[in-house]
């Protein structure tokens, strides 16, 4: 089996969930849920050093809310054969030209996040959900949820039908204790039959297992790898946010970060795919194709 030394050989391995946070230069939005300490490019470049890792996918954390800046500097630092970006639009104002330009900066993606944002009303998920697609697909853009896998799952089944490019964040939002012989799991499996649908393999921690090992992710994480084997993509979601219990907290602290073993992690995920070829191309073919890196 290819050990993780090996990686280092593939120059097309992609972390593709990572954040940038530069609160100097680009200060957080008010009204966020949380405040993250620095995470800058060249702590990043660090990271994608000791892992082998040559490209990342940026993603707009929601502490930046729609101010894409911070976003956009890091893909210009990281530059267009290493980086590509998630951005978070207003669906209501943005126009079609700055969705263009979103696009020509090395952005692939919209993200819409109900996991780790507050809102003081409710909101009609699907109705954002279908609205920014529309917007998304003006400039060729993928739409990323960060949900529950019943919205996720809800939501494939319409945006299947509109031909835009759908990418679950974490699991598909899968939460351990879900049986995967449940209607809901097995409704998951079923879109990501449709070839439209893709599923990042990253932050373990945030399914809710008790276990160091996470081996009651493992069922879940090998059922959507065998089913489409050619739509998982891997990530860190580095640099791990929500190292602390926020209930009741005050937003405006700064918030840990996680001490999470990164190579471990990859290591688990090469152990549960258990093929070196498939491997490969979950750390860095997809992610070339998602995320229209150039083939290597």
């Amino acid at each position: 089996m290819t050990t993780l030394s090996d990686i280092t050989s593939v120059n097309g391995v992609c972390d593709t969930h990572v954040h940038v946070f530069e609160p100097d230069h680009y200060p957080y939005a008010q009204g966020r849920a949380y405040t993250p300490g620095y995470a800058r490019c060249g702590d990043l470049e660090g990271l994608m050093s000791s892992l082998g890792v040559r490209r990342c996918v940026i993603v707009q954390p929601s502490v930046y809310g729609r101010d894409n800046a911070c976003l956009l500097a890091a893909l210009r630092h990281f530059g267009s054969d290493r980086a590509r970006g998630v951005a978070v639009i207003d669906h209501h104002t943005i126009s079609t030209d700055e969705l263009i330009g979103l696009r020509e900066a090395g952005v692939r993606a919209v993200r819409v996040n109900f996991e780790a944002t507050r809102s003081a009303v409710p909101i009609d998920r699907m109705s954002v959900i279908r609205a920014t697609a529309r917007r998304a697909k003006e400039a060729r853009l993928a739409v990323q949820l960060f949900v529950d896998t019943a919205t996720a799952v809800d939501a494939a089944g319409e945006l299947a039908e509109q031909g835009v490019t759908l990418i679950l964040d974490h699991f598909a939002g899968f939460k351990c204790g879900m049986d995967i012989n449940s209607p809901i799991f097995t409704k998951l499996l079923k879109t990501l039959e449709t070839g439209n649908v893709w599923v990042k393999l990253s932050a373990p921690y945030r399914t809710g297992s008790n276990l160091p090992t996470y081996e009651d992710l493992r069922p879940a994480a090998q059922a959507m790898i065998a089913t489409a084997p050619e739509r998982m993509v891997w990530a860190s979601d580095w640099p791990h946010t929500s190292g602390g219990q926020r209930d009741g907290k005050d937003p405006t602290r700064i918030e840990p970060f996680r001490e999470i073993d990164d190579r471990s992690d990859l290591a688990r995920l090469q152990r549960w795919v258990g093929n070196d070829a498939r491997y490969l191309k979950i750390v860095a073919d997809n992610a070339a194709q998602l995320f229209d890196f150039p083939n290597t």
